[in-house]
């Protein structure tokens, strides 16, 4: 059963950073397109970051210029970091692996960003 499994969320002041990470159980996780996602409350989940298996990236506006994604394909493992954060940010932030037609989601970390 694959399972992805998010941590590094929680509390964090405006302007502070953190890092979240994914780690994956998938036998070719080099080959999946990982992602983060976040979903705020009453809005609809949203792309924030994804890195392809070449290592190409791609960043929501909101983010552009304050977050890298990078991965670790040895450790299976996909990171989020976030920098100059906003109480916008405050959000469930979810890891999702894609490949030809097959998908899978964690079960997301709560970022909080609050004085």
């Amino acid at each position: 059963q694959v399972q992805l499994v998010e941590s590094g969320g929680g509390l964090v002041q405006p302007g502070g950073s953190l890092t979240l990470s994914c780690a994956a159980s998938l036998i070719s996780f080099s080959m999946y397109r990982m992602g983060w996602y976040r979903q705020a409350p009453g809005k609809q989940r949203e792309l924030v970051a994804s890195i392809r298996s070449g290592g190409s990236t791609n960043y929501a506006d909101s983010v552009k210029g304050r977050s890298t994604i990078s991965r670790d394909n040895a450790k299976k493992t996909v990171y989020l970091q976030l920098n100059s954060l906003k109480p916008e940010d405050t959000a469930v932030y979810y890891c999702k692996a894609d490949f030809s037609s097959s998908y899978y989601w964690g079960q997301g970390t709560q970022v909080t960003v609050s004085s």
